[in-house]
């Protein structure tokens, strides 16, 4: 175990937090285009599939991300998550049908299930134990700003270029990650050599169950984005903004900004009750949204929801991998983004079923979720009480 005198801002916890960024900002910058690109090939009734393809593959390799992250390396697992978004940039210009559009949606999505399972799981080993929010909290720090720029970022070279130069400066993003990951030292220390007994998915390589109550929140608590992932682009243009990347900007500075001690705080008072402040706060802002029918109204709620994200990301991040046993940290941390995906294409695609493009059902659909963190909150309650 690291020592926790030392300072966690080691050159490779430095770059690693860059990586992500880079990565982050890779899938990011092409969200808010994607609904109207979708519509112009055709395809305006899968608008809800455009996030839930993504999930669905991102949540089916977590058992495999997880298992090899366990056994092959850190470093390695992270590396195929962004050569995945390096190709996919490239792609979307050529499959130009609907068909070809949502298929490279199902493809992108390994990126997601590869790289943030092994990045975890290398900063935990990095890190002391008693330091592990702060360190994710930063970790989380760095790939909200890819988050934030990103879309800020892919709208502004839209508009600009189009969305082909877009798709390419993706691909650069995601290459600029590859180069940093390559190069740096592996963190696992009874690491093997690839084989393809690794690929095959046992039931009990599939589900941590100590870290499954961590999962349950995480589920419950990110339909929120998938929800909003699916509708605030097509919102931001009823409203008017030319720069559909400006709601996520809002949310992600907010985000960013507590993160600088929520992380922190869950090291010295615990992970559940930070847990149940950030529940609180995404519930508010789902309401607070979907009242502010106008360009202020969206930006407070987007502030609030960056707020309670980035106060519950970092600790349920720390909660998963203090369930876990070290031996099997990479698939703890894939049973919660297991879950995350889950939440996120679930939210995604009854928010884009139910929406079918009538922009008046977009408040109602906000505090629908809102209801879904509430049971989210009962359900940490009633754990907290029990534990």
């Amino acid at each position: 175990m690291p020592s926790e005198q030392k300072s966690i801002y080691t050159l490779q916890f430095i770059l690693l937090c860059l990586s992500s960024l880079l990565f982050s900002s890779s899938f990011n910058m092409i969200i808010p285009e994607l609904p109207n690109y979708l519509s112009s090939l055709g395809g305006a009734e899968y608008k809800g599939l455009i996030i839930a393809l993504f999930t669905l593959t991102a949540g089916i390799s977590r058992p495999f991300s997880g298992k090899l992250t366990d056994r092959w390396g850190r470093v390695p697992v992270m590396a195929i998550g962004s050569i995945v978004c390096f190709i996919c940039g490239f792609l979307y210009p050529i499959l130009t049908s609907v068909a070809g559009f949502l298929f490279l949606r199902l493809i992108h999505g390994f990126s997601t299930g590869f790289k943030p399972t092994s990045t975890s799981a290398y900063v935990a080993d990095l890190v002391p134990q008693k330091r592990w929010g702060e360190a994710l909290g930063m970790h989380g720090l760095a790939f909200s700003v890819g988050t934030a720029v990103g879309p800020a970022i892919g709208s502004a070279i839209f508009d600009a270029f189009g969305i082909n130069v877009m798709f390419y400066s993706s691909s650069f993003m995601a290459l600029l990650s590859i180069l940093i990951v390559i190069n740096m030292k592996e963190t696992l220390v009874k690491k093997e050599k690839f084989n393809l007994s690794m690929l095959k998915i046992d039931r009990k390589d599939i589900i941590e169950w100590r870290a499954l109550p961590a999962g349950i929140v995480t589920f419950l608590s990110y339909t929120a984005y998938g929800v909003i992932l699916t509708l605030i682009p097509d919102w931001s243009e009823h409203l008017g903004l030319k720069n559909k990347g400006l709601f996520f900007l809002a949310f992600t500075i907010a985000s960013v900004m507590i993160r600088f001690v929520s992380g922190k705080v869950s090291d010295r008072y615990g992970r559940p009750k930070v847990i149940i402040t950030g529940i609180v706060i995404i519930a508010i802002a789902l309401v607070v949204i979907g009242f502010g029918d106008s360009f202020i109204g969206m930006m407070i709620g987007a502030s609030i929801y960056g707020i309670g994200t980035g106060i519950l990301s970092p600790a349920v991040n720390a909660w998963t991998i203090d369930l876990s046993i070290p031996e099997h940290r990479g698939k703890a941390v894939a049973t919660m983004y297991i879950s995350l995906e889950a939440g996120i294409g679930l939210g995604a695609l009854l928010a884009g079923l139910y929406y079918a493009d009538i922009i008046l059902r977009i408040p109602q659909i906000m505090y629908a979720n809102a209801v879904v963190l509430v049971v989210a909150l009962l359900y940490m309650l009633n754990w907290q009480r029990k534990s």
